[in-house]
């Protein structure tokens, strides 16, 4: 169940970058009180600010239940290496070998600091 907690906090934190960047494209305005109308209808942004509130929350029950030096590291990791999946799917940004074997070498990092964890 930790790790489930851990692996939820990780995709909240990729979808709302995601979706807080498909608030800042075209035609889409940042929130601002001098157009509240583009504000309220911005409704990536709102999704997206909703989902960080739910990542915090889900790290925060995560680190109830395991080591600060093993949540924190598996959730910026795992954060790091969805965003630049999601985004080269989503946004066609570029993903080159270099990308790719940099997310090879953080998982693996990680798996190595969580070898201990049950």
């Amino acid at each position: 169940m930790k790790w489930m907690i851990l692996i939820l906090g990780i995709f909240s934190n990729a979808s709302a970058s995601v979706l807080v960047k498909m608030a800042m494209i075209p035609p889409r305005k940042f929130p601002s009180l001098g157009d509240p109308m583009g504000a309220i209808s911005n409704w990536p942004f709102w999704l997206g600010l909703f989902l960080y509130g739910l990542a915090f929350l889900l790290y925060a029950a995560a680190l109830a239940r395991l080591p600060l030096n093993v949540a924190h590291p598996v959730l910026t990791a795992g954060a790091v290496a969805t965003v630049a999946l999601m985004s080269s799917a989503i946004f066609r940004e570029p993903f080159p070998w270099t990308t790719a074997t940099g997310i090879f070498l953080v998982i693996a990092g990680v798996a190595l600091i969580t070898a201990r964890v049950g």
